[in-house]
């Protein structure tokens, strides 16, 4: 028969084993996570590179006369000037004019109107969205609201209060 002595040293070898084995998985995961993380963040900074490449073309190409024959598609095409990412509201500007992001703020106050919860702050706009309520992600929403608050679509009726200007109605942008 194995003495206690015996049987609480194999018990706490075979917990050591499993201890080094989760060491090792943990470190392959957080070697994975490392180079998953370098990606992203070569993504990122392609993205943010294309971006200023694309926003360098627009101003350059601004001095430049139209070519011969083009036409304008709409007026929607027109409601956007260059280098203006967030369109002066006017009636009937359809909100399509309008990036996905600008649209999801327009969206959530629409639906706070809706439901009569009045004015909504943008840490709260981070919490409808899913993010976390950090600085930086709120400052980025507030960048937006504010964007919007100068180009009419948006009303700061308190210091980070925003809700919908008065004419700017749901989705089809038709007042």
């Amino acid at each position: 028969m194995p003495s206690v002595v015996g049987l609480l040293e194999q018990r706490e070898l075979t917990a050591r084993r499993r201890v080094d084995e989760l060491r090792e998985e943990a470190d392959r995961i957080h070697a994975e996570l490392e180079v998953a993380e370098r990606e992203w963040n070569e993504w990122v900074v392609a993205r943010s590179r294309v971006g200023e490449v694309l926003a360098s073309d627009e101003a350059a190409g601004e001095d430049l006369p139209a070519p011969a024959g083009q036409r304008v598609l709409s007026e929607q095409a027109d409601a956007a000037k260059s280098k203006s990412v967030v369109p002066v509201w006017r009636a009937g500007l359809s909100w399509s004019v309008l990036s996905v992001d600008y649209q999801r703020i327009l969206r959530a106050l629409v639906d706070r109107n809706r439901l009569g919860q009045g004015p909504l702050s943008c840490q709260e706009m981070a919490v409808c969205f899913g993010l976390d309520p950090v600085p930086g992600k709120v400052e980025a929403l507030r960048s937006k609201a504010k964007r919007l608050v100068a180009r009419g679509w948006l009303v700061e009726s308190a210091p980070g209060r925003f809700t919908l200007a008065k004419d700017v109605a749901g989705p089809g942008g038709a007042s």
